[in-house]
């Protein structure tokens, strides 16, 4: 049952994943683009735990974990740039 569910997680967290990554090209202003990136971000890190759960392979928690790490700091760095034109001052 639970590699039932985990399957369909995965498809659906995959389709999340394409809209994701579609809004963040077609993306009609930059804050939209730069939330596409976060969401998509988001959706990556709840692949790789299904990934994990679904191969029963602690790698994919550590490689979320980094994840995590890099798109809260990817998109706090494209804030601060849209916002204040520079990120380190």
């Amino acid at each position: 049952m639970l590699n039932i569910a985990v399957v369909i997680a995965l498809t659906l967290v995959s389709a999340a994943v394409a809209l994701s990554f579609w809004r963040l090209l077609r993306g009609p202003s930059l804050p939209d683009r730069i939330l596409a990136l976060d969401t998509l971000y988001v959706n990556t890190i709840a692949l790789l735990i299904l990934l994990g759960i679904h191969l029963t392979s602690p790698l994919y928690f550590e490689a979320a974990l980094l994840i995590a790490v890099m798109g809260f700091v990817g998109t706090v760095a494209a804030c601060k740039y849209l916002l204040r034109g520079d990120i380190i001052e």
